[in-house]
């Protein structure tokens, strides 16, 4: 990303300095509003449809989206970023479809409390350990990105200072504002994001010849067969990403479940949708953010196929969108996306750090004894806030990579905690031992399968090979390939135990919040509900519901 020369510079920081003072005045004036931890995580469950959908649009549309996708379609086409958008849209559906409506109706404030209620506290234990490295990595993404934007603007500070500027402005109106100041700014943020994406997209179109232009494009950088999602094994096709045989489609299915269904179970998700005033609210909230993020998601890789037909030489594949926006955007409307998109990357990020800190204080502060008065809980939950905010930081420095660390984060709780959710919720024998198992037991065959992968191979060449003795990339790719043995390894653990220790760890029920049990039947845990109860206004005895 490079923004020097560029004469209009002054435009873009002024837009920027007026986005971050207007979060953090929505952080004071949220802290107002907020009394007990219920406030503060999860806004009161009074959100209205249209603010869940757009907030939870708005946290996912992050680094890996906006700068990541069009980097990488720039490179491999729509192969490329099968993980985010396609992925991340799928597992929006089936979030919606599956797992939203139990989730809003036990009233839960985290995730973790249902694997607390269904499973135990080895369960929670190991469920809150994912969920913090997931979010300790995913924010670490989303901190590389805003830095590379404050080092564009400002050549002269280094990297690491940028990083750290923008982590404190974050971690600052979360701490103040939480899930209600999180929610707004992200409503807000969701129009100027997406319109600017769209604006992009529409100057580019134009200057490709219009549709007919666009879908006349044949090649990107490494796939002569842009826009499809499917391997290409034919004789001089590019495979999946450079690979082949078996390789190439244990890649392809791990890239649509590394986001697809390791975002299932994740607090930053489930925290809006618990943020819902009921559960249709919840329900087609989740769906509207589906709609909204394929529609809008799926812009950025075209703009970095675009870009491929209108400029094959860029040498710095990370600021394809940038550059796009520069060459081809009126000044005041590039300021304008600039501010937006420095932006979108802190809604990410305060998202991230709130959920992390939402999980030490609802579920390892109470298993360790710490009990917690409402005033209490909002303190300590905002104290976390500035840990997960210092160790996102030492995350970033280490690995200043965007894409992969995004995706990487959310392959940590495929391999890990997805089976454990999936079948607590609907298998009826599934137990602890068996949780923990799968647990274990993906992240076990995980570390394995990616020393296969990147020395010998997994069904073809070694990553290594591929990558040419690339070392990141080999390690990077290797990752990705070992997540689906390493999850179907997880599934096998969990039945294989779980039904040998029937009598050892009798399963119990799913219950709420409260400790009551939950409807047994899981056909009403589906997301088949009328809409007209989501948009409906509520009587004043169903708000806290």
């Amino acid at each position: 990303m490079d923004l020097e020369g560029y004469s209009h510079i002054w435009l873009i920081v002024t837009f920027i300095v007026g986005f971050f003072a207007v979060r953090m005045g929505v952080g004071i004036w949220a802290s107002r509003k907020v009394t007990n931890a219920a406030d503060y995580i999860v806004a009161g469950r009074r959100l209205p449809i249209y603010m869940v959908g757009a907030s939870v649009m708005a946290t996912w549309f992050a680094a890996e989206t906006l700068l990541g996708a069009s980097s990488t379609a720039y490179q491999y086409g729509f192969q490329g970023v099968v993980f985010d958008p396609f992925g991340a849209a799928a597992c929006l559906f089936l979030s919606a479809f599956f797992f939203t409506r139990l989730m809003r109706r036990a009233r839960y404030l985290t995730v973790v409390d249902f694997f607390e209620r269904r499973y135990g506290k080895g369960m929670t234990i190991l469920a809150s350990m994912a969920q913090l490295l997931t979010y300790f990595v995913w924010t670490g993404a989303q901190i590389v990105a805003a830095g590379t934007i404050v080092v564009a603007l400002f050549p002269d500070v280094p990297l690491e200072v940028g990083m750290a500027l923008v982590t404190i402005w974050v971690v600052g109106y979360t701490m103040l504002g939480g899930m209600l100041a999180d929610t707004m700014l992200d409503f807000i943020q969701m129009f100027f994001t997406a319109g600017g994406v769209t604006l992009i997209f529409v100057f580019l179109l134009i200057q490709v010849g219009g549709w007919e232009g666009l879908t006349a494009i044949n090649e990107t950088l490494n796939n002569p067969k842009p826009f499809t999602l499917l391997p290409d094994m034919t004789e001089g096709g590019a495979g999946y990403l450079g690979y082949f045989k078996a390789t190439g489609w244990i890649y392809w299915m791990a890239a649509w479940m590394a986001i697809g269904l390791g975002s299932v179970p994740t607090q930053d998700l489930f925290q809006r949708s618990m943020s819902a005033r009921n559960e249709s609210t919840a329900v087609w909230g989740t769906y509207l953010a589906g709609v909204l993020y394929l529609v809008f998601g799926v812009m950025s890789p075209l703009i970095g196929i675009m870009m491929y037909k209108l400029d094959p030489n860029v040498v710095n594949f990370d600021g394809i969108l940038v550059m796009a926006a520069l060459n081809y955007v009126p000044p005041v409307l590039v300021a304008l996306f600039m501010a937006a998109l420095a932006s979108a990357l802190m809604s990410t990020a305060d998202s991230s750090l709130l959920a992390g800190a939402s999980v030490v204080t609802q579920n390892l502060f109470p298993l360790f004894g710490k009990k917690l008065d409402y005033a209490s809980e909002v303190k300590w939950t905002r104290i976390m806030v500035a840990v997960n905010g210092t160790i996102g930081i030492a995350i970033a420095v280490s690995a200043a990579v965007i894409y992969e660390l995004g995706v990487v984060a959310w392959s940590i709780l495929l391999v890990g905690l997805f089976t454990p959710f999936a079948f607590g919720m609907y298998w009826k024998k599934a137990n602890q031992y068996g949780a923990m198992a799968a647990f274990i037991g993906g992240f076990a065959a995980w570390a394995i399968g990616i020393l296969i992968a990147y020395n010998i191979g997994i069904g073809g060449d070694s990553t290594l090979l591929v990558c040419e003795g690339d070392t990141d990339c080999a390690f990077w790719d290797a990752t990705y390939i070992a997540s689906l043995p390493a999850f179907l390894t997880s599934i096998a653990m969990m039945v294989i135990v779980s039904l040998a220790t029937q009598k050892q760890d009798a399963p119990k029920p799913i219950t709420d919040v409260d400790g009551q049990p939950m409807d047994t039947n899981p056909v009403n845990y589906l997301g088949l509900i009328p809409i007209k109860d989501a948009l409906r206004k509520l009587r004043p005895e169903e708000l806290d519901q």
